[in-house]
């Protein structure tokens, strides 16, 4: 809850006027408390959980020629009954498991020194802490999935999120209850190390999870701008995991690529886009040679 009962108090406070966006927050959040502020954070999981896969859902029920080439895996087709199953029960553990931690946590939110007033961090600022937020929770979202393909995690935890061999975006946060919460802790992590505004932790988690429903999402499109970020992995990436399976030992990292290169967890997949390009390399040079052979029996 904002300490100010006026905005003439709060730019006497600030010694400057408010900027529009400030004006905006104050107007919002003045009369309440932090603890509704911090529960926002749950809405937007489950809006977002909602909204996010849709378009990529929706093209492949209603004009699946039109994206199938972009699919990577084109012999697989995941009926809609499953995806629907998939969404009930995600939203069920974000009630039932996440909702509950979070609210629970929020003494520790305030304990780290996550923030409510004013003034708001620049853009750069936001900037800044989104990016050391996403690479703590890469680091330590490795080694904990790592974890989770031991024999033992596998069998009793992760095989739940493997029930889609082909990920679907609906499928991202489907997994046992035990794992969300698991793989939720490096994502509080970042901003436990390098606290923020309430706002930009809103914006982390949203960001979060739009990039894990991308990789999920069972689509390679070219113009997707994340293939822009270095060391980004993406959906072609995160689906080699899958393919393979459970007793998978490759490509373990959320979102970028250099964890399994350091520690070679993504050799079978390098190997395997080895063997295709060269597959792909002889497939195009029997065209061609096709296409000359023709070329001269007109001749003929």
């Amino acid at each position: 809850m904002l300490p100010f009962t006026s905005i003439g108090e709060a730019e006497a406070a600030l010694g400057r006027n408010l900027t529009a966006v400030e004006g905006v927050w104050f107007q919002y959040s003045a009369g309440m408390h932090d603890f509704w502020l911090y529960a926002h954070n749950i809405v937007f999981l489950l809006l977002v959980y909602s909204v996010a896969p849709l378009p990529v859902a929706l093209a492949e029920l209603k004009r699946p020629k039109a994206i199938h080439k972009y699919k990577l895996q084109p012999k697989v087709h995941v009926p809609v009954a499953d995806v629907l199953k998939c969404y009930k029960n995600v939203v069920k553990t974000f009630l039932f498991a996440v909702g509950p931690l979070q609210l629970v946590s929020f003494p520790t939110i305030k304990l780290v020194g996550i923030r409510t007033g004013l003034p708001l961090p620049s853009v750069w600022e936001a900037a800044a802490q989104l990016a050391v937020y996403f690479v703590v929770e890469d680091y330590f979202n490795y080694w904990l999935h790592r974890a989770l393909h031991s024999r033992w995690g596998y069998d009793h935890i992760h095989r739940v999120h493997h029930e889609f061999s082909a990920p679907v975006g609906f499928a991202a946060p489907y997994a046992h209850w035990a794992e969300v919460l698991i793989l939720g802790f490096p994502a509080f992590l970042g901003p436990a190390i390098a606290p923020c505004h309430i706002l930009v932790f809103w914006l982390w988690f949203v960001l979060r999870h739009v990039e894990a429903i991308e990789t999920h999402c069972g689509y390679d499109f070219p113009q997707t701008p994340t293939k822009y970020i270095p060391f980004y992995g993406g959906a072609e990436y995160h689906d080699y995991h899958h393919y393979v399976g459970g007793r998978s030992h490759s490509n373990f990292a959320s979102v970028f690529t250099y964890c399994d290169y350091i520690y070679g967890t993504d050799k079978g997949y390098r190997y395997q886009k080895g063997q295709l390009a060269k597959l792909k390399e002889q497939e195009e040079a029997k065209n061609q040679n096709g296409e000359t052979n023709g070329m001269w029996e007109k001749y003929d």
